[in-house]
């Protein structure tokens, strides 16, 4: 990948991004596990968020490896744990809907990185598991149940930000099914009935006002678009941003993640919003260190590191993500930027 310094305005250059993909490939265990940091856990969606930025990177080595090791421990009924240990052990049982769907969207990103047929057939059956899965989880008015524990009811709310990147990673799927001549138009069906609860009736879902990735997510994901899109970003923008500094992860702390405020530049690319996108990316130059680490987060205004020396491939792997789509860097930088991601 190469950067286009000015589309980026100088604000991150491609042998930095190539430093974080750097780091982020060290945290890759012989499984193919990308871990959060030394002696962390792992977990699915940020596993995927990884890949995704080794292959906007060009290591498309590492990020068929981190796929090859869902496919791996795959459970029989197409879903993952939440968490997991460096070992393979399980830290976390729970099932989420929102995490065992992510892999679509990082397996059709992947092809659109490197257009490997081979690869995307092999993942297939893994994806298709996935998604079916998750629509199993699905209530009667076409909501996805958020998570379940192992052998036990699923938890009876939906979530705004987990369903926006279902109706995303359907797409994702439905593209890659019709790659491979399997097609899946009621996958289609199902983002589309998403899509009207989250631009109609946002009631349906828990709420979880609180969090920035409720505010952003409905744009990251294309589930709202255009003048509806930049009216939600804008319509709480001050509850969530800290101007020159970040996005709050929660909107009463003045804590400020460089994750977020990635996912709030690409929820802005999204809407075609660029000069917003760059400066939001610019901000999260606080959290990078000189080797390309990215601190997690940062509470103000003492600029206090919490969690305290924690720093995080997820995060990394989002900036990447954001410069990625800002810049048009890589075939696959336009995966947030359209609706449906349709090929």
């Amino acid at each position: 990948m190469t950067i286009d310094d000015q589309r980026l305005d100088g604000i991150l250059t491609t042998s930095e991004l190539m430093a974080t993909a750097k780091w982020i490939a060290s945290l890759q265990q012989p499984s193919g596990m990308i871990m959060w940091f030394p002696g962390g856990h792992c977990d699915p969606w940020n596993h995927v968020e990884t890949a995704m930025a080794l292959d906007v990177m060009g290591m498309h080595e590492h990020a068929r490896r981190a796929y090859q090791w869902l496919a791996n421990i795959q459970r029989s009924d197409g879903s993952w744990h939440n968490y997991y240990f460096a070992d393979g052990s399980v830290k976390e049982h729970k099932l989420d809907t929102n995490v065992c769907a992510y892999i679509a969207t990082g397996v059709w990103h992947h092809w659109l990185c490197t257009e490997d047929r081979a690869f995307i057939a092999q993942m297939w059956p893994t994806v298709k598991r996935s998604l079916e899965w998750v629509l199993s989880m699905r209530k009667s008015n076409g909501t996805v149940l958020w998570a379940r524990e192992v052998d036990s009811m699923p938890w009876d709310y939906a979530l705004l930000t987990g369903s926006s990147s279902i109706r995303h990673a359907l797409h994702c799927g439905a593209n890659i099914a019709a790659i491979l001549d399997d097609h899946q138009p009621e996958w289609r069906v199902a983002a589309d009935t998403l899509d009207e609860h989250i631009n109609g009736d946002l009631g349906v879902f828990e709420p979880k006002e609180r969090w920035a990735m409720d505010w952003y997510y409905p744009v990251l994901s294309g589930a709202l678009i255009g003048v509806d899109g930049a009216r939600r970003l804008a319509n709480q923008w001050d509850l969530f941003v800290i101007d020159g500094v970040g996005v709050r992860c929660v909107n009463d702390e003045d804590w400020v993640t460089a994750a977020e405020t990635a996912e709030c530049s690409l929820s802005h690319a999204a809407i075609g919003d660029f000069d917003t996108a760059k400066e939001l990316l610019a901000w999260t130059r606080a959290h990078r260190t000189d080797n390309g680490e990215y601190i997690t987060g940062i509470v103000y205004p003492n600029r206090v590191v919490f969690p305290a020396d924690e720093k995080s491939a997820y995060t990394g792997a989002a900036v990447i993500l954001a410069a990625d789509a800002i810049s048009g860097g890589s075939p696959a930088s336009e995966i947030f930027l359209r609706a449906t991601v349709v090929d």
